[in-house]
């Protein structure tokens, strides 16, 4: 059987390997005994699983794979963040990042190659979309990084302790297999991370939304960026077709469902001259006043593609101030690894744009090149040249 024909083991969560092995005629706890090698320990090799039989070994080294995606390059930041490029089965490349802050490590992943929702604040988006990544591709930054941080069981180095899905794609677009990697995120047997410190990001995919009641009860972050409509639909088109009112809504109800006092994050890129007034602070306060939330303000990184501006500190400031005299719990994201175009909302790789957005954008005259700090060949190649940044979606 060739690898490409076999099941990856590192990409099924735990209600699909059990089956998986039943299949074979093991026991349950086979399953957990492989999570622990393999996502715990970082193990790959079936013959080093030392408390699994050697014919049963040699069964799964005939019949399944462990095959985590290949990282292409690691970038590491002054700042201590490290951004990585990890090459998919499609042929692009996407990035995942590792944050840390004191005692805290967040690692922000990647769930598709490239974005089809176009937002127009959004280096990502402007590239197009390739494809949505398995599972094994996803959970696959998270084992990276433990790999390369060295903080797998027993491991020395900085612990992997949250997870976002705000990298590139939106994850509720790609939901079957988000869900299936935030199981594994959130299994005792392989990475035991904790609900509250597993957060899916949303620029509003309702049917997504929707989904998620009953499916998880992981974190939630909406990313807003508008008191209003109108201006949303500049932004986010997808709000043409999900309005703030709805969107709300549907993240109220995911929230109450969890039984427990958790607010969902609310996401908010300022962008000078365009959603950082006074007014919109004032709206966005109005719009939120009866909505328990925490909202997260992020200063717009520019790159190339667009004209928006990060706004002055006073505006900033002022945005803040607003918020905060209206009742609302508020902090600015402050920026990190953007000397390795890895700060919110920078991250690239090198799709191939199914979508032909980018080929649109040189029509208009508008530049092409990539933003991320790195160009890629359509194989994920890793040459490099100094490039602007990007912002958050």
């Amino acid at each position: 059987m060739s690898t490409a024909a076999k099941p990856n083991l590192i990409g099924l969560d735990p209600v699909k390997l059990t089956a998986l092995l039943e299949s074979m005629g093991e026991k349950p706890y086979r399953a957990r005994q492989l999570m622990r090698w393999v996502h715990r320990r970082g193990v790959l090799d079936f013959d080093a699983m030392t408390d699994i039989g050697k014919s049963f070994r040699e069964r799964l080294a005939r019949e399944t794979a462990l095959a985590p995606p290949e990282i292409v390059s690691r970038h590491d930041a002054d700042d201590g963040c490290v951004k990585w490029i990890i090459r998919t089965a499609s042929g692009s490349a996407v990035e995942a990042v590792y944050i840390p802050e004191g005692g805290r490590g967040t690692l922000c992943v990647s769930s598709q190659a490239g974005c089809i929702l176009d937002c127009s604040f959004c280096a990502t988006g402007k590239q197009g979309f390739d494809s949505n990544l398995t599972t094994a591709e996803i959970i696959g930054q998270i084992w990276h990084a433990r790999r390369e941080l060295d903080s797998f069981e027993d491991g020395a180095g900085p612990p992997v302790t949250n997870v976002v899905f705000m990298g590139m794609g939106e994850p509720l677009l790609n939901f079957d297999n988000v869900m299936d990697a935030v199981d594994l995120m959130l299994s005792d047997y392989a990475y035991g991370l904790s609900k509250r410190r597993v957060t899916i990001s949303t620029a509003g995919v309702l049917p997504g939304l929707e989904r998620m009641r009953g499916r998880t009860d992981v974190a939630l972050a909406v990313s807003l960026h508008a008191p209003n409509d109108e201006l949303r639909n500049e932004l986010v088109p997808l709000n043409k077709k999900y309005p703030i009112a709805e969107l709300l809504e549907a993240a109220g109800e995911y929230m109450s469902d969890l039984g427990e006092s958790r607010d969902p994050l609310i996401e908010y890129t300022l962008i000078r001259g365009v959603n950082d007034h006074r007014k919109h602070a004032r709206e966005l306060a109005a719009l939120l006043e009866d909505f328990p939330c925490k909202v997260n303000l992020i200063p717009f990184n520019e790159f190339n593609e667009v004209s928006y501006r990060r706004p002055s500190a006073s505006s900033i400031g002022n945005f803040r101030k607003i918020l905060q005299d209206a009742g609302l719990v508020v902090t600015v994201r402050t920026t990190r690894a953007d000397g390795i175009a890895a700060a919110c909302g920078q991250l690239t790789g090198a799709v191939r744009d199914q979508t032909r957005r980018r080929e649109r954008m040189l029509r208009r005259g508008e530049s092409g090149a990539s933003s991320s700090g790195l160009i890629h060949s359509e194989r994920g190649d890793s040459r490099q040249t100094a490039r602007p940044r990007g912002t958050a979606r």
